[in-house]
């Protein structure tokens, strides 16, 4: 999925206003400017319509995770430089403190259903034997069924 599509859903989904977005970003230390925001949130075509790295977007998340959970003890979290839908996947679901059987039922309001075995597959470790590829359709399921929560 592209970043900006995922961060204009998730800044609508959390209700985020641009200076809370902006503030989001700064907890790891990633300045964005009031400029650069709105150029993320343009139309592709859009002449100053600008794409969000994964470096920023994992930023973004990374910000997300302290911002509702609190900070953690010890240095700042590196900002992954490659993000993949199984890593946004898990990062909303930490930021949100989400179990399980959360989850699934935030995924069966946007009509997918999947077992728990399924669902961890999804967050295990990529070299695991059980390690599953999160794709567009469940991601953006997911984020569906929090609109329809959150609403």
């Amino acid at each position: 999925m592209i970043n900006n599509d995922l961060l204009r859903r998730l800044s609508t989904i959390l209700h985020l206003n641009d200076e809370q977005i902006i503030a989001t970003f700064a907890l790891t230390q990633c300045e964005i400017s009031n400029e650069q925001l709105t150029s993320f949130f343009q139309v592709k075509d859009a002449p100053s319509y600008q794409e969000i790295t994964d470096e920023q977007f994992a930023s973004f998340l990374n910000g997300l995770i302290i911002a509702k959970r609190g900070p953690s003890d010890g240095p700042l979290r590196q900002n992954e430089t490659v993000l993949t839908n199984n890593m946004i996947f898990n990062k909303v679901k930490i930021a949100l403190s989400l179990q399980a059987e959360e989850v699934i039922s935030i995924l069966e309001l946007a009509g997918l259903s999947l077992g728990k075995y399924e669902l961890s597959a999804f967050f295990r470790k990529v070299a695991h034997k059980h390690y599953k590829n999160c794709s567009d359709e469940v991601l953006s399921a997911f984020l569906k069924g929090l609109k329809i929560k959150n609403s």
